[in-house]
């Protein structure tokens, strides 16, 4: 793993994502290579945060699986996209291709990855990340026209629908680790009294 260029690849998909698409498009890779040298380091920052955030309000083993949890979903969910994101692309006058869609559903997660690490601060966190998740939803778009060869007058409906499921999926995922963590918190605060 080259960490220039991971950094480089995050600042040019954050600041010129217009530009730095049709580069991603281009590029040879392999999901081995986009999990190890991009996606697991990136997905671990939220979920480091996330450890830290309830090992400090909660409990040091709610931390921990909600660091498991937050990963393993986090990754998983990327997978899930790109599987969703290629097999959408025909109906909406794409290319399928499983490589271009895990780089779609990897580079357009950088913006939320990336401001997971405000999730340590209490409200202003939050709002900074909402913000990024936005901001992933216009890297979204920006990327599938290149990635999965969406026509121009086909791109909104494409991504609307991509869209939808990853709210949908990501809502799901947030509920299992909240219960998961609540649950734990609520068992270890009964045990404690």
């Amino acid at each position: 793993m080259d960490i220039n260029k991971l950094i480089e690849r995050v600042k040019n998909i954050l600041l010129t994502p217009k530009t730095e698409w049709p580069v991603i498009a281009q590029e040879q890779t392999d999901v081995a290579k986009l999990y190890t040298g991009y996606i697991m380091i990136l997905a671990a920052i939220p979920a480091v945060i996330n450890f830290l955030t309830y090992s400090i309000r909660g409990s040091v083993v709610a931390g921990l699986v909600a660091l498991i949890l937050g990963y393993a979903l986090s990754l998983g969910l990327t997978f899930l996209m790109a599987i969703i994101i290629d097999a959408l692309a025909p109906t909406f006058g794409g290319e399928k291709n499983q490589i271009q869609a895990l780089k779609t559903a990897a580079y357009a997660n950088t913006a939320g990855w990336v401001a997971g690490v405000f999730g340590i601060i209490p409200i202003l966190g939050m709002l900074i990340i909402w913000a990024a998740l936005i901001y992933g939803c216009v890297l979204l778009y920006f990327g599938l026209p290149h990635t999965m060869k969406s026509p121009p007058d086909k791109t909104g409906g494409y991504f609307a629908v991509v869209l939808v499921i990853n709210i949908v999926l990501s809502f799901i995922a947030m509920m299992i680790i909240g219960g998961i963590v609540a649950a734990m918190l609520i068992g270890a605060a009964v045990v404690a009294h």
